[in-house]
């Protein structure tokens, strides 16, 4: 390596200085071309570039639903679309959705738990358009059930619905032999299949004994697929609670408890004509007894009594399908009596009634479709052959 030797004096520059700067780069020229690195790290001639950790998004980002519109729907197990004019069938009915009848039927047959789970099912119901998207099996019977509700629009079948209690459930006896036994999903219901006259003859027989009471009796036209509700129920009071007062110390806190019975049926009839396809529906509350609990009011200068209610209800929705020619009865059971409304022979007589509430009784409802274009015979007539041959 060369090294420069300096002047021990410096002064203003001269060609002498302007000669030395030559020297010098000339010298860090032979440096950096005779292989030998310069002390310290290399200058890198490019900057390396590290990737960037994803960032992971937060718990309300990840479980935010998509808001992307898919270009198509499922159909893993092959679906369809299909859309179904109900316009012939709602626009004969009254209210604000008379769709939702269609929608009720096409659950009652199919079920709702194909429709909230796999393969992806679509139901959906405008007044004039049932959508659907289902599998075809599926639309079979959604189709099936659209059908028999158009082709119902001009039938209007008589129904009557009969509900009365019998304290002992001994009657069973002597009625079983004339009694077809039909399944029935609803534990402690049992139903049975009778002719009509076999039935006039049981109600005949029932309405003689001492524990026999006849709550409702119903007789109604109603458009196929149609419900039609019959309902008696009775605002129950009672003292429920206390409360502070400044005139008396306290008052009493009064509860209401709608106390009673709702009877529906929904009947379509079969493709055919045949048959009576039907959801049954019954439902009764009933106050078995006002417990009674003496309290201490006002410091104890007051003493009232509150009452806890003893609540006994029962509950029916099945579906049904028999032959219009015959009766269908159900049974719920010993169960609380809906309140007596009409009675036997016990009611004629001064007997006293038992306390505690209205009791326990086995409840059976009858339910009777007349014959295609027309209502059952009129009550008492002659020749009526179904319930209105019976005293009523």
């Amino acid at each position: 390596m060369c090294r420069p030797s300096f002047p021990t004096r410096w002064g203003a520059p001269t060609a002498y200085t302007l000669q030395l700067s030559l020297v010098l780069l000339a010298c860090l020229s032979t440096t950096s071309t005779s292989g030998q690195q310069p002390e310290g790290p290399p200058a890198p001639t490019a900057q390396a570039t590290r990737p960037a950790t994803p960032s992971t998004p937060s718990s309300a980002t990840q479980s935010a639903p998509s808001s992307a519109t898919p270009s198509s729907l499922p159909s893993s197990a092959g679906q369809i679309w299909r859309e179904y004019d109900i316009a012939p069938y709602t626009s004969r009915l009254t209210g604000d959705a008379p769709q939702q009848v269609v929608v009720d039927w096409v659950l009652t047959e199919t079920g709702t738990q194909l429709w909230f789970g796999e393969p992806l099912g679509v139901l959906s119901a405008s007044r004039d358009k049932l959508r659907v998207y289902h599998t075809p099996q599926v639309q079979t019977r959604v189709a099936a059930i659209v059908q028999r509700l158009i082709a119902s629009v001009t039938q209007t079948e008589a129904v009557q619905l009969k509900l009365c209690t019998i304290a002992n459930p001994n009657w069973r006896t002597k009625a079983l032999r004339m009694l077809q036994p039909v399944p029935v999903q609803s534990p402690g219901v049992d139903a049975w299949l009778l002719t009509k006259e076999d039935a006039a003859q049981l109600i005949g027989e029932l309405s003689r004994r001492m524990d026999y009471r006849e709550h409702s009796s119903t007789e109604f036209q109603v458009p196929m697929g149609q419900p039609r509700t019959v309902s008696k129920v009775t605002p129950r009071t009672y003292v429920r609670s206390v409360q502070p007062n400044s005139v008396f110390g306290v008052s009493p806190v009064h509860g209401t408890i709608q106390e009673g019975y709702t009877l529906s049926v929904s009947p379509l009839l079969t493709a055919d004509g045949l048959n009576v396809d039907a959801v049954v529906r019954c439902e009764v509350e009933q106050v078995e007894r006002l417990v009674g609990i003496p309290i201490d009011a006002a410091g104890g200068t007051q003493r009232l009594q509150i009452e806890v209610p003893q609540l006994v209800s029962w509950k029916l929705n099945e579906r049904f399908i028999w032959r219009k020619d015959q009766v269908l009865l159900l049974s719920c059971g010993v169960v609380a009596q809906p309140g007596p409304e009409r009675a036997g022979m016990l009611a004629r007589l001064p007997l006293p009634l038992p306390k505690g509430g209205a009791g326990r009784a086995d409840a059976l409802l009858f339910v009777e479709v007349a014959a295609a274009g027309g209502l059952l015979p009129s009550p008492g007539s002659a020749t009526a052959a179904g319930f209105g041959s019976l005293p009523r």
